[in-house]
């Protein structure tokens, strides 16, 4: 791999002697020249820019001379023997700046194409992504632009030139005063991707941005305990298998806070149910999609039963059928008594048992989902705490925690005494299978007093619900009977002693 960087300060690059590029290059692994842009005028002053046609403040380089600069990058490109890694004094009949000779590295072929890198504030980020990309050819150009930068020529020019790929990037939403720290950036994220530049080569796997797409998790090392902080318990167990499953946990979070704009792109085909309700806690579900970019009959409930086969993967969603969309756990307001009512009516009937009656089931929402009924308790969040889950501006689904049950209410209730009672969690079925139901659970018990223990009922047909509260910390302790439409139904009552035991098994 050959670098060629052109700037009106080349020494700047005398920073890359240092660390594992400096010695990277002494190994031949790769290579770079500094190229003095002044060297290819013609004037005593060695002037490089000129005032922009139009007006305007500023000086704008020459198209003339970069012309100049390029084409003999172009040309060194063509030479077999391998040029220096760093600089040394000028030669007078040679404009490169150039040190001791290191040969090419020759491991595996190279693109056989010429990239020219131009940093520009206006360019593409310069991503993970493309910087793999860049790994793979074997000779990089790089133009330091300064002022106002380079005539929009030079790029407009090089882009029709046979086998030379023109990239402009930016390292971000900021300006710098010239493109020399671009390049210095760009020759160390490529150059160690380059085989035998990094010692152990899986390191790479686990950083930001590389192999599952997400930021890295945080690291330790002793002391354990430094200033009242410790190192997380987890870590210091031995126990391989949850090491992994915390710091990929911890990566999901990291990536949700800090570039959220990440997760649009991440396979969701790989994410395991714990992963996706981690997810869908920070705010990001993946939708199973019929056509590309629709995922509105998921969101609405339409064509739910083809939904769920095409969400029907290994994970729960099959590979590229799935669109990311934002949603949003909350408390709903009073104005939504309505959409809760009517959210309430339709998921209901998805927990009942096949023997129950259309009319068995309507008597029973009539008077549970009553609006009047909805109302009133959203008057009392104290004692009545309902959360919903919002996506694309829709109501989608809910959980309803009682506090504050007597014992007698406690006992129809089936409960113990002193236990918040989950009257419900539920979510439109053809979102179902997706995170949102355990995000919404862990969601609505982190709301709870700490030392509170929750109880519930499900049928004791609904196996699925009961393994879904089981991997959520819930345990069987009894049973009783719940009455719909006028039917008597046999339930399990599960208890979870702390709202943040979470299972992850």
């Amino acid at each position: 791999m050959r670098f060629q960087l052109i700037s009106i300060f080349p020494e700047f690059f005398d920073v890359l002697r240092i660390s594992l590029v400096g010695k990277a290059a002494q190994n031949g692994i790769l290579s770079w020249i500094a190229t003095d842009l002044r060297d290819f005028t013609d004037d005593p002053h060695r002037t490089v820019d000129d005032t922009p046609y139009g007006g305007g403040a500023g000086m704008v380089m020459r198209a003339d001379i970069w012309g100049k600069a390029i084409d003999r990058a172009l040309e060194n490109c063509d030479l077999d023997a391998g040029e220096s890694a760093g600089r040394a004094p000028k030669d007078p009949e040679n404009p490169e700046v150039t040190g001791q000779s290191a040969p090419l590295e020759a491991q595996s072929p190279r693109r056989a194409k010429t990239v020219l890198a131009v940093p520009t504030p206006s360019g593409h980020p310069l991503t993970q992504a493309k910087v793999r990309e860049l790994a793979e050819a074997k000779n990089i150009i790089v133009a330091c632009g300064r002022y106002e930068g380079i005539d929009a020529r030079v790029v407009a020019h090089y882009r029709e030139v046979p086998n030379v790929e023109v990239f402009e990037y930016s390292l971000g939403d900021y300006v710098l005063n010239g493109g020399e720290m671009a390049a210095v950036a760009l020759v160390e994220a490529v150059g160690r991707l380059l085989e035998g530049m990094v010692g152990n080569p899986e390191s790479l796997v686990e950083e930001s941005f590389e192999g599952s797409g997400l930021l890295e998790y945080p690291s330790y090392t002793r002391p354990s305990q430094w200033r009242n902080l410790e190192v997380p318990e987890i870590l210091l167990g031995g126990n391989h298998a949850k090491i992994e499953e915390w710091r990929r946990t911890q990566a999901l979070g990291r990536t949700a806070r800090m570039r959220p704009e990440l997760l649009e792109h991440l396979d969701a085909a790989k994410l395991s149910k714990t992963e996706r309700e981690i997810l869908a806690g920070w705010g990001w579900i993946y939708l199973p999609s019929l056509v590309p970019g629709d995922s509105a009959a998921a969101v609405s409930g339409h064509n739910a039963t083809r939904q769920t086969e095409v969400a029907g993967g290994a994970n729960g969603v099959a590979p590229c059928s799935c669109v990311a969309q934002r949603v949003v756990i909350r408390k709903p307001k009073r104005g939504e008594a309505l959409a809760l009512s009517a959210l309430g009516s339709e998921t209901f009937p998805l927990a009942c048992p096949s023997y129950i009656t259309p009319a068995e089931i309507e008597e029973f929402t009539e008077v549970e989902f009553n609006l009047e009924t909805v109302k009133a308790r959203l008057k009392d969040p104290e004692h009545h705490r309902y959360l919903v889950a919002e996506i694309g501006g829709e109501l989608v689904g809910y959980t309803y925690v009682i506090v504050g049950l007597d014992e007698a209410e406690a006992q129809r209730a089936g409960i113990t005494p002193g236990d918040a009672y989950l009257s419900k969690c539920y979510v439109r079925e053809s979102l179902r299978g997706l995170g949102l139901s355990g995000a919404l659970l862990e969601a609505a018990l982190a709301e709870l007093d700490s030392t509170m223990a929750v109880s519930l009922g499900t049928s004791i047909y609904n196996k699925r619900a009961q393994k879904f509260y089981r991997r959520h910390g819930f345990k069987k302790i009894g049973a009783r009977e719940f009455v719909v439409g006028g039917r008597v139904n046999q339930d399990v009552v599960m208890r979870r002693l702390r709202p943040d035991s979470i299972g992850t098994s």
